[in-house]
């Protein structure tokens, strides 16, 4: 299923019958049922934390500073998490090198999907452009922004080592994942936003910036289709900590076996798990007073440590915090 869910003639009743019916047969897959209402679960538990009840502005601006810095650090731009709250609050412009301009889209995409609403159901193209623009502006010349790759334009990047549709192959890709965000409301929100998340990785429809694009588009899913609705689980840090094994489960999903499509979605779920853990360690530190009001602590605060997930030594986390899939203790 590496193509996405194929497309159906007809109605959009139809199309939501066909990409529903696909959803069920994936649930199928050993492990994929479980490893989904894990996810949901820790998702939900994350929700009754006493911070969401009157401070959830707050947890939500830190987690989506967490969730820029950790995408772009997928994409290669690893920089510490304070200059990205730098940037958030005007304090410090983040670097004017290449490095700097990834960052600054992953920031924007995230930023970008706050205002999506429900659009990227009804005008995916035009929200994947918005996206595109927000994330490579600055990466890519004007004319490259928020449009599809030419049929005969191979992308400039390789996050995954497999070949990238051309041509019609990448209209039709294209066309497959408009049907799959038009799923029902009853279609499991971490199925479609992983799956759209692998289809975006895998098929490359822009010439660069497609790894920041396919996770913010993901977020907004995730938000929008209730599973996380205030965005607070930093699922994206999940990801960036599994190191190796996020590129190598997108491969097995874009292989098209069945053992390789149930490895990156049960690799999905684990890193909302995860995700849901630090954005519970951010909820107690709202709880707690460490962040001031506000995206970002005020510069006064004394600074934490810059390692990002997987890296050594100590960790980026406030003191106290769990790494990324250790819930915090409830005593």
């Amino acid at each position: 299923m590496s193509g996405g869910p194929p497309r159906a003639p007809g109605s959009l009743a139809q199309v939501s019958a066909d990409v529903s019916a696909a959803l069920d047969r994936l649930l199928e897959l050993p492990g994929v049922a479980d490893a989904v209402t894990q996810a949901r679960e820790a998702c939900t538990q994350l929700r009754w934390h006493p911070a969401l009840r009157r401070r959830t502005a707050e947890a939500a601006a830190e987690s989506r500073v967490r969730a820029a810095r950790s995408s772009a650090a997928l994409d290669g731009a690893r920089l510490p998490v304070a200059m990205f709250r730098d940037a958030v609050r005007g304090a410090q412009p983040l670097p004017d090198d290449p490095v700097g301009k990834v960052a600054h889209g992953a920031l924007r995409a995230v930023a970008e999907t706050e205002h999506l609403g429900p659009a990227w159901q009804t005008r995916p193209g035009q929200v994947m452009a918005r996206l595109h623009l927000a994330a490579a502006t600055g990466v890519l010349g004007e004319a490259d922004l928020g449009r599809p790759r030419l049929p005969d334009e191979p992308p400039r990047e390789g996050t995954v080592q497999i070949p990238a549709p051309m041509g019609t192959a990448l209209r039709a890709r294209l066309q497959q994942l408009a049907d799959l965000l038009a799923a029902p409301p009853s279609a499991p929100a971490l199925l479609v936003a992983a799956l759209v998340h692998a289809e975006v990785m895998t098929a490359r429809p822009f010439a660069a910036c497609n790894g920041v694009v396919a996770r913010a588009l993901a977020r907004a899913v995730i938000v929008t289709r209730g599973l996380d609705p205030y965005g607070i689980a930093v699922w994206e840090a999940g990801h960036l900590a599994s190191g190796p094994s996020y590129p190598a489960a997108l491969a097995g999903y874009a292989s098209g076996r069945p053992t390789g499509i149930a490895l990156w979605l049960k690799t999905a779920a684990k890193a909302i798990v995860d995700g849901a853990g630090e954005g519970s360690a951010v909820c107690d530190a709202v709880v707690a007073g460490r962040f001031a009001p506000g995206p970002v602590p005020p510069q006064g605060e004394p600074p934490q440590s810059e390692r990002l997930p997987g890296e050594p030594p100590p960790g980026d986390r406030l003191p106290g915090e769990p790494p990324p899939g250790v819930e915090p203790s409830q005593d």
